[in-house]
């Protein structure tokens, strides 16, 4: 399963994001970062937000090992 980790910077005073699917995709279009799966878009973020997405390959629970 697929999983990336969406971290805000800290002036912006949001909570940072988790997101997983099976077929969840990550791609860059006119300055956006767009999160996908087959179902359509889940997220997308401006690059002037200046967010960080990092690909987040542990499993979220233990229990899903």
């Amino acid at each position: 399963m697929a999983a990336y980790l969406v971290i805000h910077p800290r002036e912006q005073h949001r909570d940072d994001l988790r997101i997983q699917a099976d077929d969840l995709t990550l791609t860059f279009q006119a300055g956006w970062a767009i999160l996908a799966d087959s179902d359509g878009v889940c997220l997308a973020i401006p690059s002037g937000q200046g967010a960080s997405i990092q690909r987040d390959d542990h499993p979220a629970d233990s229990a899903e090992q």
